[in-house]
C-alpha cells in the first residue's frame, strides 16, 4: 500500500498554485459545467459523475469528413488512409513509413547528443521523458503532420502533452493510457508510437488489443483506489494492471503484436489496452518514441494521481 506522504493531495495542490499558466486551460471547461475547482484543485472522475458522458463537448462531423478536410490524410497512400478511416472500429490506425530515414536518422542523433551531454533527464536509463522541448526533430515530429491527422481523429484541436523516447523496450504490463492521461469527457486523448528502428520479436515489440477501446474505462472507482478528499487511493499500481488483465480475459479478446518497421508510427485510441512485450536480447536497442497528445476541448487530469495536467 502507499504511503500516507505519497497519497496527500495537499503537496501538488501547493505545489500547483504556482503554475496557473500551465493550469488555466480547465477553468473556462470548470465553469461551464458549473464545476466549484480552481485552476489547482485536485480532480478526478468522481467530480464528473453528476454530468451527461458527453456535457460541455460541441458536435463534429463524423470522422470521414473530418479526415477528408486534412491536407495530411490526403497526402498519405491508400492503405494508411484506409487504417484511419477505420479508427474508431478498431481503435488503432497503422501509417507504415510515415517518417523517413533522414528523419528518424536525426531524432535518434539529437537524443544521443541530449544524452551525452546530460541535457534531459536520465533517471530512467531507457526512457527520456519530454525530448520535444529540447529537440527540434522530435518537437517538429510531434508538431508536424502527425498532430494534424491526430486532432481529425479527436475531432478537436490538440496539445502535444507529452513525448517519451525509449532506448529498449518498456516491458509495461497491458494499460489503458485513460488512467494515467485522462479527461472529460472520455476519450479526448490518443497517442503516437513510431518505430525508430525496426523492431524484432525479440526485443520488447508493442502488443496492443484490437478493438478493446470500446471496452468500459476502468478508473479509480474500478479497483478502490479513489481516496478521499485529502489523500489519494492507496492501491499500488499492479493492483490496477491485475484488474485490466481479469477485464481483457473476460472480454476474450485477442493480443496483437505490432512488428513495426523504421518509421512505422501506430495511433491508438485512449482507451486502447496496450504495452509492450519481454524483451528478450539485451544487446539489442529498440529505438521508438511516443507522443501523447490532449484536446483542447476536454478538461485535462491524471486520473491515478487526481492531479490536473500541465500543459505548455
Amino acid at each position: 500500500m502507499l504511503s500516507l506522504l505519497r497519497r496527500l493531495k495537499l503537496s501538488y495542490s501547493l505545489y500547483n498554485v504556482f503554475q496557473r499558466r500551465k493550469l488555466a486551460h480547465n477553468l473556462p471547461l470548470y465553469q461551464r459545467l458549473g464545476l466549484n475547482k480552481r485552476y489547482f484543485s485536485p480532480i478526478s472522475s468522481r467530480d464528473f459523475a453528476h454530468l451527461s458522458p458527453t456535457a460541455g463537448l460541441p458536435p463534429v462531423p463524423p470522422l470521414a469528413e473530418r479526415l477528408a478536410s486534412c491536407a495530411a490524410f490526403q497526402a498519405l497512400p491508400a492503405a494508411s488512409k484506409a487504417s484511419l478511416l477505420a479508427f474508431e472500429d478498431n481503435g488503432f490506425a497503422v501509417l507504415s513509413g510515415f517518417f523517413g530515414t533522414e528523419a528518424v536518422d536525426t531524432i535518434n542523433q539529437e537524443l544521443a547528443n541530449l544524452i551525452a551531454t546530460r541535457q534531459i533527464d536520465l533517471r530512467y536509463r531507457n526512457k527520456f521523458m519530454f525530448a520535444f522541448r529540447q529537440s527540434a526533430s522530435i518537437r517538429q515530429a510531434g508538431e508536424g503532420p502527425l498532430r494534424t491527422l491526430i486532432a481529425a481523429l479527436l475531432g478537436h484541436e490538440t496539445t502535444l502533452f507529452q513525448s517519451i523516447n525509449f532506448l529498449t523496450g518498456s516491458e509495461q504490463r497491458t494499460h489503458s493510457d485513460s488512467i494515467h492521461m485522462s479527461t472529460f469527457p472520455l476519450g479526448g486523448m490518443a497517442a503516437a508510437w513510431v518505430a525508430l528502428e525496426d523492431i524484432t520479436p525479440n526485443n520488447g515489440p508493442l502488443h496492443y488489443y484490437p478493438g478493446s477501446h470500446k471496452l468500459p474505462y476502468y478508473l479509480n472507482a474500478d479497483y478502490a483506489n479513489e481516496g478521499s478528499t485529502w489523500l489519494n487511493g492507496d492501491k499500488e499500481y499492479t493492483e490496477y494492471e491485475a484488474t485490466i488483465a481479469r477485464k481483457i480475459a473476460e472480454a476474450g479478446i485477442e493480443k496483437q503484436i505490432f512488428l513495426a518497421q523504421k518509421g512505422d508510427v501506430f495511433i491508438w485510441h485512449a482507451n486502447l489496452m496496450h504495452g509492450g512485450e519481454p524483451h528478450y536480447d539485451k544487446a539489442q536497442t529498440r529505438k521508438s518514441m511516443v507522443f501523447h497528445y490532449f484536446s483542447r476541448a476536454h478538461i485535462c487530469y491524471h486520473e491515478i494521481t487526481q492531479r490536473p495536467a500541465l500543459l505548455g
